[in-house]
């Protein structure tokens, strides 16, 4: 490849993976890996892509963009080197599969908004895909790999389409101060297993809580993580301004200061 041209297009992009994949001129630790192992990378550029966003770092974002479609290439060069499929094939079976599903933009059918496409149309088309495809059980399409948050979102979703719910908002409240209890009561045990266990079914049916809202679990968390980080840095920088670091701080410095980190982030 050119590596003077500007500017760069995505076929460039693919001789420079198959360059680095070279057995006989390429990079050794690219030559080394495998889709496993370049698997927790994948992951971690999505991630960062979200991470950006959330930022609104324009920038950045492009940046992780990029980062996130070598990550492409490089499984779709592995996959080029086995015989199983190429970038190519990648991108000819995303645009068929995004045609077929958009029958509304596409074909003949109609969508009033967002929502039907999103309640309707969408689901209708991904479900004559997955009958092509025999299940043994109707949850074994959902990814099993996804975060444990998103993944519980997903078989609930998919569970309540077949009427598999709750009543109710009620209901759910009911059945999450059940699990509360089930909790405190497998605490007197000191049995870890079931502590475990009881604590995972307070979790799941907290996930479920904004699948009946109708928000984003997923997001919902990353808030308040975002939230107690920004607290907690103000608490930080706080205690610092009266000359006292965090490991010397009793427990009545840190609710003084977390309190005047709630009142100056909420008014700010």
């Amino acid at each position: 490849m050119d590596t003077q041209k500007t500017p760069f297009d995505i076929s460039d992009l693919i001789q420079l993976m198959e360059r680095l994949r070279s057995p006989d001129n390429g990079c050794p630790w690219d030559i080394e890996q495998t889709f496993k192992t370049i698997k927790p990378h994948t992951i971690e550029e999505a991630y960062e892509v979200a991470d950006a966003i959330e930022r609104h770092n324009m920038n950045d974002l492009k940046d992780e963009l990029g980062d996130l479609l070598f990550q492409v290439v490089f499984h779709a060069q592995m996959a080029s080197e086995s015989g199983y499929f190429d970038f190519s094939d990648i991108i000819d079976h995303v645009t068929k599969k995004m045609i077929f599903r958009h029958p509304h933009v596409f074909a003949d059918q109609k969508a009033a908004n967002a929502q039907d496409v999103e309640d309707n149309l969408w689901e209708q088309q991904k479900e004559k895909e997955k009958k092509q495809d025999i299940k043994d059980h109707y949850l074994d399409d959902v990814t099993l790999s996804l975060p444990s948050l998103l993944l519980a979102n997903k078989l609930q979703k998919k569970a309540r389409k077949t009427g598999f719910e709750y009543p109710s908002m009620d209901d759910v409240f009911d059945k999450f101060q059940e699990e509360l209890a089930e909790l405190k009561s497998a605490l007197a045990t000191n049995n870890k297993n079931h502590i475990m266990d009881e604590y995972g079914d307070l979790l799941f049916v907290s996930a479920l809580m904004g699948s009946y809202l109708k928000i984003n679990a997923e997001e919902c968390l990353r808030q308040a993580c975002l939230k107690f980080k920004e607290r907690f840095d103000f608490m930080e920088d706080d205690l610092k301004s009266c000359q006292m670091c965090l490991e010397d701080a009793s427990i009545d410095d840190f609710i003084a200061a977390w309190s005047r980190a709630k009142d100056n982030i909420q008014k700010s």
